[in-house]
């Protein structure tokens, strides 16, 4: 009996220690990721009673710091040489007709979730009564609609790729104040003060009135700082597709990207297990930056929960049910595959930086087709805003009702149209957001200076608003991908084991298919083809890389 026992619990023992060594081995990084977040919540919170001096924050915030600059150097060599790769594989009526439908499915999800978060600040109305006081304190940044859409144009072009890679094109307007002539000035009005000698008599006081000075804008060309990740991504689409047409002439540049995508994502692989690590140094770090807790939940408590519930409506409901509607699957399993990037978007704010771990997600998890993936994340990541979107417009009716100034139904459609043309121009950082949202506002008259009402919160919200960003192009990825699988297939028809060829390069005393080499070697000993039981010698095109 006792030995009945023993063996029953080693049993038991055996299945739990696999149990928990194969949770661990699939869901150990997300557990220790949402473990991290949450520790940095409450490191933050308790830190915040010492006080600690800003050289102090910045000391403590420094591993956070660390992981932001690791995942934004990434961002570069990734979106080159997966869309230079990915583009360059593709047939060019596929390839051609991805992009459109892509483009097509991030502007219409975008648009819906503007109309999503202007139904809500209508209904809730979270700045009725709102008294927020010294928020016209600072006169905001000068930028007209005109110039932000031209902006956007001119960064699709780069003047300069390496400038591009740390800097974006802006226009500014400088107001030149001109004094009035004095000439000009005249008597406007005539008052008869009473004389203190005598009361039956007055003299008159002439009050001279200067006119107001005439402010003109001057356009001056400047930069702000931000990789032109937009610029990046046309021109590596474009390098892409010429790419695949060139053929053999340009299979060495197609090859050494994929090697570079290829050693980015084992740098993705091997830095992961610092990410729990500097998370909870980079929320806590926010966390003790913040202002008070408690004020701010009383001023912007309702415009919180506005933003939080449009952001939950469009991720949790609409998003899948698009996923569902074009695929026919249950969308929530594919998602769950997606937690560790949605928890790293939460982390970082920034879409650009979740941008490797999102391809990683999307690849092993997921099970998208890597050249789909290669193409929709990049585009995703620079043009698809979906949270920002509804941000902003829910932002700028906020701040409309604040200020007791009705919208009628004009303004609403301008908003909701300025909106997803100003998300397309955010940029992939932390709090970009706040950029574009002077587009936004001074499309329909309201005040640009009081953005200054929801800077204290933002941060908060960007994090939301990006999981959003991030969950609306792994969704997109996979819908993609079952609706242009049939081009995929017709670009590359499957083949039986009994009909099956490939190529083997042996070079050493190592032998290598072609298929699965990212790289040809420029000295090969011999190549054979294979066809079924039949070996045929056939020679082949061998690459240097440096003669292109």
């Amino acid at each position: 009996m006792g030995s009945l026992k023993k063996s029953l619990s080693n049993m038991v023992s055996v299945k739990v220690r696999e149990y928990v060594k194969d949770y661990c081995k699939r869901n150990g990084l997300l557990t220790l990721s949402v473990f991290a977040v949450v520790t940095g919540c409450v490191l933050g919170f308790v830190l915040r009673s010492l006080n600690l001096s800003a050289q102090a924050k910045i000391y403590f915030s420094f591993p956070g710091e660390l992981l932001m600059r690791m995942l934004k150097m990434l961002i570069l060599p990734l979106i080159t040489s997966s869309l230079m790769s990915g583009l360059s594989a593709m047939d060019t009526k596929a390839s051609g007709r991805l992009g459109v439908l892509t483009i097509t499915y991030y502007l219409w999800t975008t648009f819906i979730a503007v109309i999503v978060g202007i139904v809500l600040v209508l209904i809730i109305h979270p700045g009725t009564g709102s008294e927020i006081d010294g928020h016209h304190a600072s006169s905001g940044p000068v930028m007209t609609s005109a110039d932000a859409l031209l902006d956007l144009i001119r960064n699709m072009i780069p003047s300069n790729l390496i400038e591009a890679t740390f800097q974006q094109y802006r226009t500014d307007l400088i107001p030149i104040v001109q004094a009035a002539d004095i000439k000009e000035s005249q008597v406007n009005y005539v008052y008869v003060m009473p004389d203190y000698h005598n009361p039956h008599l007055g003299h008159p006081v002439f009050l001279e009135i200067t006119p107001a000075p005439d402010i003109k804008y001057k356009v001056i060309p400047s930069t702000s700082k931000g990789m032109n990740v937009l610029g990046i991504v046309i021109f590596s689409a474009t390098m892409g597709l010429l790419l695949g047409k060139m053929g053999e002439r340009g299979a060495p540049l197609v090859n050494v990207c994929q090697c570079i995508n290829e050693c980015v994502m084992k740098i993705i692989n091997a830095a992961m297990w610092y990410f729990p690590f500097g998370i909870v140094f980079l929320v806590a770090g926010k966390i003790l930056d913040m202002h008070d807790p408690a004020h701010l939940g009383e001023k912007l408590g309702m415009y919180f929960i506005t933003v939080l519930s449009g952001l939950l409506v469009h991720g949790l409901i609409l998003l899948p049910l698009f996923f569902f509607f074009f695929t026919r699957k249950n969308p929530f399993p594919y998602i769950r595959g997606l937690l560790q990037a949605l928890v790293i978007a939460l982390a970082t704010s920034s879409s650009s930086a979740t941008l490797p771990i999102t391809m990683k997600c999307l690849l092993e998890n997921c099970g998208v087709d890597r050249q789909i993936a290669r193409f929709v994340l990049p585009v995703g990541a620079t043009i698809n805003m979906d949270g920002t979107a509804l941000y902003e417009a829910v932002a700028a009716i906020f701040i409309a009702q604040v200020n007791d100034y009705d919208l009628d139904f004009g303004q609403l459609v301008t908003i909701s149209i300025t909106a997803t043309a100003a998300s397309i121009g955010a940029a992939g950082i932390p709090q970009a957001g706040l950029v574009t949202m002077v587009i936004v506002l001074t499309s329909v008259g309201l005040p640009p200076a009081d953005i200054s009402l929801i800077v204290a919160i933002d941060w908060v919200l960007d994090r939301f608003r990006t999981m959003i960003n991030v969950l609306g192009d792994a969704l997109a990825a996979g819908i993609m991908a079952h609706i242009c699988r049939k081009d995929f297939e017709r670009a590359w028809p499957p083949t039986s084991k009994s009909d099956s060829r490939d190529t083997v390069i042996s070079f050493g005393n190592q032998s290598v298919a072609l298929s699965d080499a990212p790289l040809i070697p420029h000295r090969c000993d011999y190549v054979f083809e294979v066809d079924g039981d039949n070996v045929l010698e056939r020679p082949v095109a061998c690459y240097n890389l440096c003669q292109v």
